[in-house]
């Protein structure tokens, strides 16, 4: 009998990707379909913070996976 190897051992999740913090690319058209749901002024896209920033709501949604987060409770408040 041979001794169960690392591979053997290892958390299958272990190789998941971590889909919460990637920074997926964001389709540029979707970018510029989307508005902000409490004003429906245009979102800037901040890439370094992966938020999709509403000016006129002072609100900044997070951006998951990839995936925007255009709630309002999930939102940031800007100051």
């Amino acid at each position: 009998m041979t001794p169960p190897s690392d591979r053997d051992t290892m958390d299958p999740h272990d190789d998941a990707p971590d889909f919460a913090s990637a920074k997926a690319p964001i389709d540029r058209r979707m970018l510029e379909a989307l508005v902000c749901p409490m004003t429906q002024a245009p979102l800037t896209y901040d890439a370094a913070e992966q938020e999709l920033i509403s000016k006129a709501a002072h609100l900044a949604y997070p951006i998951r996976g990839g995936i925007p987060i255009m709630l309002e409770d999930e939102a940031r408040k800007l100051e």
